[in-house]
């Protein structure tokens, strides 16, 4: 399974791909494991307009999905700021980012700040360091990375890794 990771934002767009790989144990057991692919803190700059930036963040998002040929999109759900302009611009990334994803034919996952807490750490009110700490440990290829957008984008994918249900999988 490989996946497109976002942290939405239009100054900063953190943003990666991850695929759980089935690694075969010398018994024959799998075991599953997390890999970063790509991962990347994409910027734009302050003094473009607010709809260049939009077009920058969509066509970056594009050229991410049709370089690595995710199958899903994971994205964090928008936490609404007190700062009403901003967690407006977020929404119009978010729009242009779904939009991308559609097109591309992915199917979109969207989790909470709290589910991205409980997926990485194991507790909802971890901070930010604790989760930066976990995803290191359990993405093979995060262990160098220091981006605070580009480690969430890494943490909301492997929050879809534990959430999503796994393919093919035998019932008794």
């Amino acid at each position: 399974m490989r996946i497109i990771a976002i942290d939405p934002g239009y100054e900063r767009l953190g943003i990666a791909v991850l695929e759980k790989n089935k690694a075969t144990s010398a018994k024959g057991y799998g075991v599953p494991r997390e890999e970063l692919l790509f991962s990347e803190c994409f910027k734009t700059k302050a003094a473009l307009p607010f709809v260049e930036r939009l077009e920058l963040v969509g066509r970056e998002v594009a050229r991410v999905i049709a370089e690595y040929e995710p199958t899903a999109l994971s994205i964090e759900n928008l936490f609404i700021e007190t700062n009403q302009k901003t967690a407006m611009r977020v929404a119009e990334v978010r729009g242009a980012i779904l939009y991308q994803a559609r097109l591309s034919g992915l199917e979109i996952y969207e989790y909470t700040p709290l589910q991205i807490k409980v997926a990485t750490t194991g507790y909802g009110k971890a901070t930010k360091e604790q989760v930066m700490s976990m995803v290191r440990r359990l993405v093979s290829g995060a262990e160098n990375k220091k981006q605070d957008d580009e480690m969430d984008a890494i943490a909301i994918g492997l929050t879809h890794f534990a959430y999503a249900r796994p393919q093919n999988m035998l019932t008794k």
